[in-house]
């Protein structure tokens, strides 16, 4: 498949685009530096551009299979519209491009319980722009699929829980290696559309 993946030079995107290529599929990375990823792969391009402007997507994006998101503010904590801007400017492309799969990164707080009552408080700028994210893609006539991972860790695993519409139980954390092997499961098999999805170790 051809993958378009935004947020490439991030920790977790870069995952997504490893992994998608040892899986044998096309990735272009679509980044701000593209002298960020230092990978290099016949299978592999690398284009740079705006996450938040429309018209650049739309043309990137044409006879792409299936559009990855991991993008995230690298402040978390300062109030930023960077996730709610993105998703609009990406939906409305992938409508203008005819590409309908869509898989984003979302977080777990968002799910009901009182753990995730404090997280979302302590990060309540980006809980909110995270959320005005899913509003958006989940109104857009796409194939869509949230993942709404724990706190991300480095440890080297790819092995993933899932539940739809709620968190797993008992799980507080999550490689990063794990959520890009979801995110590239979901569009391989055809899961998780139009649902939300809870994933942990």
């Amino acid at each position: 498949m051809k993958l378009f993946v935004m947020g490439a030079t991030g920790r977790t995107g870069q995952e997504v685009v490893q992994q998608a290529i040892a899986r044998g599929h096309y990735v272009t990375a679509f980044v701000r530096s593209p002298e960020s990823i230092t990978l290099r792969n016949e299978r592999l391009t690398v284009l740079k551009g705006n996450a938040m402007d429309e018209n650049e997507l739309s043309e990137a994006m044409q006879n792409h299979d299936a559009v990855i998101s991991t993008l995230g503010p690298r402040e978390v904590f300062r109030p930023g519209t960077l996730l709610h801007d993105s998703a609009l400017a990406t939906t409305r492309a992938m409508n203008r491009s005819g590409v309908k799969r869509l898989v984003v990164l979302s977080a777990a707080a968002h799910f009901p319980g009182i753990p995730n009552r404090i997280a979302s408080f302590i990060m309540r700028n980006h809980m909110r722009d995270s959320l005005a994210m899913e509003a958006i893609v989940q109104a857009n006539g796409l194939d869509w699929t949230i993942a709404r991972p724990p706190r991300l860790t480095q440890e080297d695993s790819v092995t993933y829980r899932s539940r739809e519409g709620a968190a797993p139980k008992m799980g507080f954390t999550l490689s990063r290696k794990a959520v890009a092997a979801f995110m590239l499961d979901a569009i391989e098999q055809k899961k998780h559309v139009h649902k939300i999805v809870g994933i942990t170790r």
